[in-house]
């Protein structure tokens, strides 16, 4: 399935009243990872400004030990920082890495705003090297835009 078609139904999920906040984004990650082969660890992070920390989210993949992350620390952590996506094609060239599973081979995290804060972010583990191009950075983006429609009320 393409990136145009998931557009849609990423929509639907976000749109649907039957389901809680947490079940649309377990179903976003549910629906992510059944859809694009290389996406083998899909979860949102959500910052504690406070504590500068980042709490896990809803996720679909192996269990993580990696429930609180420091701002700053690992790729979750300085996404938290910098306000930036960021992909790494190689995650055993990377020096602030936090490594969750000897399976991973590069990961994405592009950040989630919310009327202009950075309030979390979308993290996607792939088990294959250098699989995430500009189409999946536009993608994640489509849907954190989504997903940030679930929290403005909240603000």
């Amino acid at each position: 399935m393409t990136f145009q078609e998931l557009q849609p139904k990423v929509t639907e999920i976000t749109l649907n009243t039957t389901l809680s906040r947490d079940e649309k984004l377990l179903s976003i990650c549910e629906l992510l990872s059944n859809s694009v082969d290389y996406y083998n660890w899909v979860g949102f992070y959500f910052a504690n400004h406070e504590s500068k920390t980042l709490h896990l989210g809803p996720y679909v993949g192996a269990e993580t030990d990696h429930t609180v992350i420091p701002f700053g620390k690992g790729i979750c952590g300085q996404v938290a920082v910098s306000n930036e996506n960021f992909v790494v094609p190689d995650v055993a060239a990377q020096d602030n890495y936090i490594a969750c599973s000897f399976t991973v081979k590069s990961e994405i995290v592009v950040p989630l705003f919310v009327n202009g804060e950075n309030i979390g972010q979308i993290d996607i583990d792939s088990h294959i090297l250098d699989p995430f191009t500009k189409d999946d950075e536009l993608f994640l983006e489509f849907v954190n835009t989504e997903v940030a429609k679930l929290y403005v009320d909240l603000k």
